[in-house]
């Protein structure tokens, strides 16, 4: 009886290189997960810089007190882009003659945030659009509506104006036949870092309408644009 109990497995012993196997499988994921936001993060980093240097600012970028990144989309100067505006930069925007602002933002906003376009004496159209994500079609045909109806310049926002709104604007300037897809995508890379599926979106924009990016690209994009996006929750 004594030799079988000595002969049985200790569970302590069992243990032990289970939890060595589980260790060496969630550094093995850490590690993957860590070459996959280097390559891509660093890749869409270098791709930005590299066409900023290459890109000149559309004719017409200036300086506005209270917007950040702004700038014309389409020649005629229809529609403007940038960054969400302080309360300052509404007011900036309207004395420039602008009537119309498009939020893209999905995020919730406070009151005062809110109210920041009305208080200038403009109209707000809100077309939320999470971070890092693009466009719905009927997202991109209320734009151009928005825009052949408006009275004066229509300026289009999400926070940093970057990437949903250089989707937005590089689905508009195809639409109208203004830039191929790839020309639209070298404009906004040249603002500033999009995501992936940001990016592919661009890419395959078409007179049309664009579908939306695949789900193994969409999965990708959201691994690699995570850790930017916990930060600005903070």
């Amino acid at each position: 009886m004594a030799v079988l109990t000595a002969a049985l497995p200790r569970p302590a012993a069992l243990q032990r290189p289970l939890r060595r196997r589980t260790v060496r499988i969630l550094l093995t994921l850490l590690l993957g997960y860590a070459i996959l936001w280097a390559a891509g993060a660093g890749g869409i980093l270098a791709l930005s810089y590299w066409t900023r240097q290459e890109t000149p600012a559309p004719a017409g970028t200036r300086t506005v007190q209270g917007v950040h990144n702004f700038q014309p989309v389409d020649t005629p100067g229809h529609l403007w882009r940038g960054a969400a505006p302080s309360p300052a930069g509404y007011r900036t925007l309207a004395a420039m003659g602008f009537t119309t602002v498009v939020d893209l933002r999905a995020e919730d906003l406070s009151a005062h945030q809110a109210a920041g376009p009305a208080d200038a004496g403009l109209d707000v159209v809100r077309l939320p659009i999470r971070d890092g994500q693009t466009p719905k079609p009927e997202q991109v045909r209320r734009l151009l509506d928005i825009v052949a109806k408006s009275s004066g310049p229509v300026f289009v926002h999400c926070g940093a104006g970057v990437g949903r709104t250089g989707t937005m604007a590089a689905a508009y300037l195809v639409q109208t036949g203004e830039e191929s897809s790839a020309a639209a995508v070298r404009r906004n890379l040249a603002v500033g870092p999009p995501s992936i599926e940001q990016i592919y979106y661009g890419l395959n924009l078409s007179r049309k309408e664009a579908a939306q990016p695949p789900l193994p690209v969409v999965a990708v994009s959201r691994l690699v644009d995570a850790p930017r996006r916990i930060a600005s929750w903070f």
